[in-house]
């Protein structure tokens, strides 16, 4: 696959910074490329804005901020809904684009495009339920009326794993709530939230409501901006490391923050599950974006009994997967993003085997152009293996095995992060009460998927702070205020 098989695919893509309804270059003229990481090509060139481009944005957001937040929330749910058939009419195209500057295969990309479009339906509908209550305090006898606001700008931070998904599980709360935003999209894959701006235009959305400021100099333009006291809410998806920083900018002015970070999930076969179904479940948890997701099944827990049958059954659905370029037919795993993300795989797996890890399918690099590396299990992963403590962030399984129910709860809470745990077993009650005992923010109980844009997506521990998705997300960007009456 070579840039000039892209069918057009790029020539449509705007490259330049989305200020107030209005596209623009970076205020410096800096510029950075964009990568297929399947060919390490240069597909693009895109703005890399500067903090004077943030306040720019700043300035765009505030000027619309008032009109948007007074619309009727009907009128904002309509724009929202528009929007999302307006994604799904040209589905094929974002997922094509997500492909070609992310890695994942095409499939893959078209799932989440329909997952992305779905925010959008999702909060056309929360757009209206804003409901307030009204109450008589017991006490004073005075009404007790509470309402909903819009809380403010919000800047958005994405990360470069679902540059589509990512982007509309923020921006579609925010909107329906009535709020600006500010989004700072990966700067790996920036194409595909430049391309949800006309998108946006189409659908209604006012000049300045929704800024797209892609950009190399993420610290200092996103610093930037919280340090603004304009500035209200900070989402942000990533690293439990640089949402640390992030948590730290924003307590000086008190921003409020929604932060979805790292995680370490462990995935639970229990002795008596249906194993077909778990290998089913691990294909869906472990390889969903190739396992560069913060849902990844990273630590994977098979109880004695069951482990050699699993293992045996899951590493011939892992080698029976084709590698290649996302855009060919028939290829289910492509390139991971970055040579960074595939050479600290590679890391990984060498650390594993080397302190006595087996490796049953996969295990090394491909050599040549693109940052490739197979679909790989391990069995005999020791406990000082360090994959068990890092996420992954590629397609590989570490698998161990347990004895019993109260060692295996211990085991898979034994880490800072608390995002996501898998648990398969035939006893529903057995599965209700190992899930209450988890110390994970979801838990996929006989499922291999947990995102839904109607259930709350966060995480405990150094996972995060806040939800997205659900009625939870809407209320991230609205402040609650009561007014003391009587009548």
């Amino acid at each position: 696959m070579t840039v000039s098989n892209y069918d057009n695919l790029l020539a449509d893509v705007p490259t330049d910074l989305y200020i107030g309804g209005s596209w623009r270059p970076a205020s410096d003229g800096a510029r950075m490329d964009v990568i297929d990481p399947a060919t390490e090509e240069t597909i693009a060139s895109v703005a890399s804005a500067s903090v004077d481009d943030a306040m720019a944005a700043l300035d765009a957001a505030e000027g619309a901020a008032v009109e948007w937040g007074a619309r009727k929330p009907r009128e904002r749910g309509e724009i929202l809904r528009k929007a999302f058939e307006l994604i799904m009419a040209e589905s094929e195209r974002f997922a094509r684009l997500i492909t070609v500057e992310n890695g994942k295969a095409l499939p893959d990309s078209r799932g989440e495009v329909a997952y992305a479009a779905e925010f959008f339906r999702w909060y056309a509908e929360e757009a209206v339920r804003g409901i307030g209550e009204i109450s008589m305090a017991p006490s004073s006898g005075a009404r007790i009326v509470v309402q909903h606001k819009p809380a403010g700008i919000g800047v958005l931070v994405t990360p470069w794993n679902f540059p589509a998904a990512m982007a509309t599980r923020k921006i579609g709360p925010a909107l329906a709530a009535g709020c600006p935003v500010v989004l700072k999209p990966a700067s790996e894959t920036p194409l595909t939230a430049l391309a949800l701006a006309p998108i946006f235009e189409e659908a209604g959305v006012p000049p300045g409501i929704v800024n797209i400021l892609p950009s190399r100099r993420s610290g200092a333009v996103v610093g930037s901006m919280l340090s603004d006291l304009r500035v209200r809410v900070i989402s942000f998806t990533g690293s439990t490391e640089v949402g640390r920083k992030l948590l730290h900018a924003a307590a000086d002015n008190i921003v409020r923050p929604v932060m979805e970070l790292g995680g370490n999930a462990p995935f639970i076969v229990f002795e008596d599950a249906d194993v077909d179904a778990a290998v089913e479940g691990a294909m869906v948890a472990k390889m969903r974006n190739m396992g560069e997701a913060c849902t990844a099944a990273n630590r994977f827990y098979v109880h004695e009994s069951v482990h050699e049958a699993f293992a045996t059954k899951f590493a011939e659905r892992m080698k029976g997967l084709a590698l290649g370029h996302g855009l060919d037919d028939g290829v289910a795993v492509g390139p991971l993003v970055n040579a960074e993300t595939r050479d600290k795989v590679v890391s990984l797996v060498s650390d594993a085997v080397g302190k006595g890890a087996r490796v049953l399918t996969g295990g090394a690099a491909v050599d040549g152009k693109g940052f490739f590396y197979p679909a790989t299990v391990l069995t005999g992963v020791t406990d000082d293996a360090q994959l068990l403590r890092d996420e992954i962030f590629g397609p590989v399984a570490a698998i161990q095995t347990f004895r019993d129910e109260a060692e295996i709860i211990a085991r898979a809470n034994a880490t800072e992060y608390g995002l996501v745990a898998y648990v398969y077993t035939g006893d529903l009650s057995r599965g209700m009460r190992v899930s209450e005992k988890l110390d994970f923010g979801m838990v996929g109980l006989n499922r291999g998927l947990v995102s839904d844009p109607a259930a709350p997506f966060g995480g405990m521990k150094q996972s995060g702070i806040g939800r997205e998705g659900a009625h939870e997300g809407i209320m991230e960007f609205l402040e609650t205020q009561y007014v003391s009456v009587t009548w």
